[in-house]
């Protein structure tokens, strides 16, 4: 979990931060006081979502054989804190509307906010590198890469509302309210991706724009053109960015092969790796003596392996790797699903979906309080007995009146 500071010893690592540790665990208490009446709702969600119940299983047992058990425990308690959020927005009432509200809530408040902050209180939303002392944006966030993920979240939401109004039926009936919101708010999210430098967020949010352009179409989601599309767009992405297939795609981006280091820190953490089968323990990799020789290393200190499934191996081993691919295949077919049963929203989930899985090619995000982690499990859960996730198709009878 990213501290408000980053560590700057080892030691520090350990201990954590007490300010974000007592929040989290207040949020967490809060949120299974909620859940506490919905407990039937709760038990049909976990029972229909085996594999990301299971993951999370093996992730608090792995505790036991890592270096440091209290800290990973707590680590975990904080990781039980994401399904806590996820499990709470889609046992409401009408679960559809509960994720448009979230969505559209975190993009009205974060985009105008960061701006505000950066142009207006650059104490605030601006900073430098850890280090290396570059200036950075960082607007609500504290730091530009994090900027960048929420850009590429609300950006990804937008842009699915946008397309939404665009397909419709021309009959009148548009409400120019949500569209006027919804442009504005993307072009907000816009400037802050030219602001934040963060290439690897952009890029995966132009990732999700081509696919769920893609997948209004009968033709692609119907049949198994979909399939194609999304390993098509995997494969290409990942052939650019490993198989020295796309160096002049990288540098146009202000890339190089390394990844901007990327690769040569993979390596060092493989070096260190602990059992291959089952890995140093949850969350417990970037801790005590194997940081401290990593640190002696680089001198701008790494806490994490920037690649998704690397770090997954690191902490977790193999069978972690395993239950992470089975969690994956599921959700997959959980968004082909709504998908087809609702292309509107499900267009959404497999945008995002493709998108979270590139990122992690060169990001960390498959951990604990990461957003990246946080709205896949959302967007990728099976809801038993409930309607499409999302609904596109305007307030549901239970939804507020005006709500974008």
């Amino acid at each position: 979990m990213p501290q408000l500071q980053p560590a700057a010893t080892a030691e520090q690592a350990l201990d954590g931060s007490p300010l974000d540790r007592n929040i989290l665990m207040t949020l967490i208490a809060v949120g299974v006081v909620v859940l506490i009446p919905r407990r039937e709702a709760v038990k049909r969600a976990l029972w229909a979502n085996g594999p990301i119940l299971l993951f999370f299983l093996y992730c608090v047992v792995s505790t036991l054989w890592s270096d440091y058990p209290y800290v990973a425990f707590k680590r975990w308690i904080k990781a039980f804190g994401d399904l806590v959020m996820v499990l709470i927005v889609l046992t409401d009432l009408d679960p559809s509307a509960a994720v448009k509200r979230v969505l559209a809530r975190l993009s009205f408040f974060l985009m105008p906010v960061s701006i505000l902050l950066i142009k207006y209180y650059p104490e605030l939303g601006r900073g430098y590198e850890n280090w290396t002392w570059m200036p950075v944006v960082t607007g609500v966030t504290m730091g530009k890469n994090l900027l960048g993920m929420i850009c590429m979240i609300c950006g990804i939401s937008s842009v699915w509302r946008l397309l939404q109004v665009i397909r419709g039926p021309d009959d009148g009936s548009r409400a120019a309210g949500p569209l006027i919101a919804h442009a504005t708010v993307l072009a907000m999210t816009i400037w802050l991706f030219w602001q934040a430098n963060s290439m690897t967020a952009l890029s995966c949010f132009l990732i999700a724009v081509g696919v769920m352009t893609a997948a209004g179409h009968p033709e692609v989601r119907q049949g198994p053109m979909v399939h194609v599309l999304v390993a098509t767009v995997l494969l290409i992405a990942f052939t650019t960015l490993f198989l020295d297939f796309g160096h002049g795609v990288l540098q146009t981006m202000g890339r190089d092969p390394t990844l901007t280091g990327r690769t040569e820190v993979w390596n060092v953490a493989l070096r260190y790796a602990g059992d291959p089968l089952l890995g140093t323990g949850f969350e417990s990799f970037w801790l005590g003596e194997r940081l401290e020789k990593i640190w002696n290393i680089y001198w701008w200190h790494p806490n994490e392996a920037h690649n998704g499934y690397l770090e997954v191996f690191l902490n977790l081993g193999l069978m972690g790797i395993v239950l992470l691919a089975t969690l994956v295949g599921a959700g997959y077919r959980n968004v082909i699903r709504a998908l087809r049963r609702d292309p509107e929203a499900g267009s959404f989930n497999l945008g995002y979906f493709v998108a979270a899985l590139a990122y992690n090619f060169t990001e960390a995000a498959i951990r604990t309080f990461q957003p990246v982690w946080v709205i896949f499990l959302l967007t990728t859960f099976a809801v038993p007995d409930a309607g499409p996730r999302i609904d596109m198709r305007g307030a549901s009878p239970s939804e507020p009146r005006g709500e974008l």
